[in-house]
């Protein structure tokens, strides 16, 4: 989980350059989905054959994928506007999301002292974005779309983990997407000159494609409620990636934040294992 979110830290870099590059959104969501589409179809195709298309479980997986694009586009929309640090921050409110999804839906068993964490590292995500000192961007809602179209994401991941191969899930998820926008990058296509474009175009679907079947796979071995506060060492990789790539420094409220959020993971980590080796919740 925690590889996963690093190539998704470079899904959201790359993004954010194209855009500032002047490649049309939607051509990004598309190229996105399209090339994670060939190299799964191309890599499982030959080896389980044409089976792998047929699912167990086909409206899960349409409302799967329909959540993941959702996510993307909220996502890749918001970063024309936000700092990728403070759009990665407000993703991190997912996993309260999640957390509290996976217990009538999932029917997970989360202890007081789990939450407790939970919501600790939500603090840090708000001592991070500042929301008292900062004027509001309409933007930050787009953000949210997106992080709450992940959670679901993540709990559909979980529901079909045991019925579906990871590999119809990841076709299903990239064909369903490419598919949905295909006439609109279609319409407002413009191939960039610059090789370095074309190959980050490219490559952004390459990140794509292996961050959600590293996730995919994970749900196969750990409740969705324990996966959810990993994604939070993406705030340090958002952080590196805006300081390398776009100049911005993260500031030390940031960098307070992070410690916090850092901290209850790691008592999240432990708790679990201390819960598994007494054979509790």
């Amino acid at each position: 989980m925690a590889l996963g979110v690093t190539f998704m830290t470079c899904i959201d870099t790359s993004a954010k350059w194209l855009l500032l590059s002047g490649v049309p959104v939607v051509q990004i969501v598309f190229m996105r989905y399209a090339v994670a589409l060939c190299l799964t179809a191309g890599w499982f195709l030959p080896r389980e054959g044409v089976s792998v298309l047929r699912s167990q479980r086909p409206l899960l997986q349409a409302l799967r994928s329909f959540a993941l694009l959702g996510s993307t586009v909220c996502n890749f929309a918001a970063l024309q506007f936000l700092p990728i640090t403070m759009t990665t921050t407000i993703m991190f409110a997912g996993p309260i999301a999640v957390t509290l999804l996976a217990i009538p839906v999932l029917g997970e068993k989360v202890g007081i002292r789990r939450l407790a964490a939970v919501c600790t590292g939500f603090l840090g995500v708000i001592v991070v974005v500042q929301p008292w000192g900062a004027e509001f961007d309409p933007a930050v809602l787009l953000s949210v779309c997106a992080m709450l179209s992940a959670s679901l994401y993540y709990i559909l991941t979980r529901m079909i983990a045991g019925a579906e191969r990871t590999s119809t899930s990841q076709i299903w998820s990239s064909g369903i997407a490419a598919a949905a926008f295909l006439p609109f990058a279609a319409m407002h296509w413009s191939w960039p000159d610059a090789p370095v474009a074309q190959i980050v175009l490219v490559m952004i679907g390459v990140f794509g494609g292996t961050a959600h079947t590293l996730a995919t796979v994970a749900h196969r071995y750990a409740d969705a409620s324990i996966l959810a506060p990993v994604v939070y060492v993406q705030i340090v990789e958002a952080a590196v990636a805006g300081i390398l790539v776009f100049g911005s420094w993260p500031t030390p409220w940031t960098l307070l934040g992070a410690a916090i959020i850092a901290g209850s993971s790691w008592y999240i980590y432990r708790r679990e294992r201390a819960a598994k080796r007494a054979g509790g919740g």
